[in-house]
């Protein structure tokens, strides 16, 4: 599926980046365009290197998203989409749903809020639940009042990514590892994809470079906003012998003002139990080790006028991020809110993964996907989650707007 060889010299169609959107894009353009050449070109030396294969695989049912928005209108079409798919390819999933749960009064309007939400965006079986209700569904969980959602559910997303690279190479695609794309560059018939490589010439570019993305796009004349600031989520893992005290998923109620969903406890496709994940702004745009800095990437977060403006309105929650990322107790005490049960002694260091977060230069988080586009090139600027659940719908949307290109 992965070739780590020479990129073809010419192509229709290069798609930078081969996480689970451009893999998902690139397949929809060979599955409507016969004998269409495509080449996608991965900077890392495999495929759904960073936020695909660094999530906690969690198919979500559309519950948070304002109606009409892209992510409300993708993420429920994308759920069933998705659910269908991996059946087809014999792919693992677990419907085992979710549970989003008020620990006080105070957060009921905004329980209520996601309740309207979910109904409107017709998520299947979505109902309100009782504090008596809510030990049924999970036995260690407490709060006032819940949402439970029973078409929440999980899967591994790097194998799904591999199996969209195994039906575009069946259509004759290359994907090309270990090729990091420098510049575009848009002639009269067709644009330049300079890489590590060399040259290829394609008669369109379809750019979903994630945490980099938006550097090929103001490149290539997009709009300066909004801009990537790397987010980094760090989880923790509960022993096994302590897994009981999840059965699914049980999220808190988020802040309505950030895209985050909050701190959380998943049961994964494997039977690992995460909790978390923090997001704590971080110097570089692949620091899965919080010592990681890259000048590059820390000198654009400082200099973008939303970061300050960002970090002066959320600054307690700022503090509460970096409380969390330095301080297990601080962490757990975090989730002990609705999981009283849980102690410290109970989890182990966890992976991290890197939100590619859309940060707009008043200093608000763009929550909604992002495209645009440039002279022969089309530009994701912002694909976080709900992506990998959505991206069978995702992937359509991107192809009708480089269809005008082929």
């Amino acid at each position: 599926m992965a070739d780590p060889g020479h990129p073809p010299g010419e192509c229709d169609v290069v798609v930078v980046g081969a996480g689970i959107v451009g893999l998902a894009t690139a397949r929809e353009l060979a599955l409507r365009h016969d004998g269409i050449r495509i080449a996608v070109l991965e900077r890392e030396d495999s495929i759904a290197a960073h936020q695909t294969g660094r999530t906690s695989g969690v198919i979500h049912a559309g519950i948070y998203y304002r109606p009409g928005s892209l992510k409300a209108q993708l993420c429920v079409a994308g759920a069933r989409e998705m659910y269908a798919y991996c059946q087809e390819r014999g792919i693992h999933t677990e419907r085992s749903g979710k549970l989003i749960v008020a620990t006080a009064e105070n957060e009921l309007g905004a329980l209520a809020e996601l309740e309207r939400r979910g109904h409107e965006n017709e998520v299947p079986g979505l109902r309100r639940v009782d504090a008596a209700e809510i030990p049924e569904i999970e036995p260690c969980a407490t709060g006032v009042a819940a949402l439970h959602s029973p078409a929440t559910g999980v899967v591994d997303f790097a194998e799904v990514a591999a199996a969209y690279g195994t039906d575009l190479a069946a259509r004759g695609a290359t994907v090309a590892t270990s090729c990091p794309v420098d510049a575009l560059e848009p002639g009269e018939s067709s644009i330049a994809v300079r890489h590590a490589r060399g040259t290829t010439r394609a008669r369109a570019v379809v750019s979903c470079a994630g945490a980099w993305s938006d550097r090929l796009a103001v490149a290539c004349g997009a709009p300066e906003e909004p801009r990537i600031v790397p987010f980094r989520g760090a989880y923790l893992r509960l022993r096994p012998e302590r897994r009981d005290l999840v059965r699914a998923n049980i999220y808190p109620v988020p802040d309505p003002d950030l895209p985050f969903l909050g701190m959380h406890l998943t049961r994964r496709i494997d039977g690992e139990v995460l909790l978390g994940p923090s997001a704590l702004m971080v110097g570089a745009r692949d620091a899965y080790r919080l010592s990681r800095v890259r000048p590059r990437d820390l000198a654009q977060t400082i200099g973008w006028p939303g970061s300050w403006r960002l970090a002066a309105r959320f600054r307690h929650t700022a503090l509460r991020e970096m409380r969390n990322a330095g301080s297990r107790r601080a962490f757990v005490e975090d989730l002990r809110r609705f999981v009283p049960e849980l102690q410290v002694s109970d989890v182990l260091p966890g992976p991290a993964g890197i939100r590619a977060q859309a940060l707009a230069r008043d200093g608000s988080l763009v929550d909604d996907f992002v495209v645009h586009r440039t002279e022969r090139a089309i530009h994701v600027r912002n694909a976080p989650s709900p992506a990998a659940t959505s991206s069978l719908a995702l992937a359509r949307l991107i192809a009708d707007e480089a269809d005008g290109f082929l």
